[in-house]
């Protein structure tokens, strides 16, 4: 889901940079008023743990691969907005270290990733939870977090005609249809054993 330099044109990827800003300075304020000290080890950690996740492909269909995107783990123990700066702190070094993610579509990746996959997904979580309970609600949440994040890749590729957005959408959503099942799965592990061994980490004030 990472795009590439290339691929987006410039008016697509300046609104995308434009939105994205704005998004993550408000997300920065915000943690700067509220963030309490024991949250500030968990952030390290939780970032540390998406980072290294990320890396880590596992087989799809038809020779692609998927990854973790861990908006919504970060979200649910930490709150959206730390959500939001996680994910853009993890987007930045894969852009500028690995390259993975071009520079020029930097703001829209973390549009998609952050901002739908996280802040997104964290409310569509919140939404659940009171209906489906805790666990079933983490795994909806980080399958939709995907299908959403990908439908906005989709578009994007789209406005900025690579592609038609009727074929992208297809092609990106069956193809993250399945990778948000590993997400989901990753996701639901993760929150059942803080669930078990530090459920306090479940409660911690959310920023």
């Amino acid at each position: 889901m990472h795009i590439p330099d290339g691929f987006l044109s410039a008016k697509t990827f300046s609104v995308f940079y434009g939105i994205s800003i704005v998004a993550v300075g408000i997300a920065l304020k915000n943690l700067k008023n509220n963030i309490e000290e024991k949250q500030v080890p968990l952030f390290g950690v939780v970032s540390a743990f998406i980072f290294a996740a990320q890396m880590l492909n596992f087989p799809v269909a038809g020779g692609t691969s998927g990854h973790f995107m861990g908006g919504v783990l970060a979200a649910i123990l930490l709150g959206p907005f730390s959500g939001l700066v996680i994910m853009t702190t993890v987007l930045i070094i894969q852009c500028l270290v690995f390259q993975d993610g071009g520079i020029t579509a930097l703001g829209a990746n973390v549009f998609n990733m952050g901002i739908i996959g996280a802040i997104g997904g964290y409310y569509i979580y919140n939404l659940l939870i009171k209906i489906f309970g805790r666990i079933a609600s983490v795994f909806i949440a980080s399958w939709t977090s995907i299908i959403f994040a990908s439908a906005f890749c989709a578009f994007q590729l789209s406005i900025s005609g690579i592609v038609p957005f009727k074929v992208s959408l297809i092609a990106m959503a069956s193809v993250h249809a399945l990778i948000g099942i590993g997400e989901g799965i990753i996701t639901v592990m993760v929150i059942g054993f803080l669930t078990k061994i530090r459920p306090d980490l479940l409660e911690l004030k959310k920023i």
